[in-house]
């Protein structure tokens, strides 16, 4: 799992391949990425992939969510 979160401390720790980063989850961003299609996590500039379950539980604790849906009956979409 990519994500630790305490909910009572709102803060959570998002685990990559090589960088583990900690802050609090109103400073997670999460984005849709178009080529990976799915979410991402953005803490401190570093970028981790996640699961949509592992995104829910980020804004839960108040991280700004930023996804877009796709879909390929939208122009242009890579789906």
């Amino acid at each position: 799992m990519p994500i630790e979160i305490d909910e009572s401390t709102r803060h959570c720790t998002l685990i990559g391949d090589q960088v583990r980063i900690q802050g609090t989850g109103p400073e997670v961003e999460i984005f849709t990425d178009e080529q990976l299609r799915m979410s991402v996590a953005v803490l401190s500039g570093e970028r981790i992939p996640i699961t949509e379950a592992e995104a829910d539980a980020l804004t839960v604790i108040g991280a700004v969510d930023s996804r877009r849906h796709l879909k390929t009956s939208e122009p242009g979409s890579v789906i």
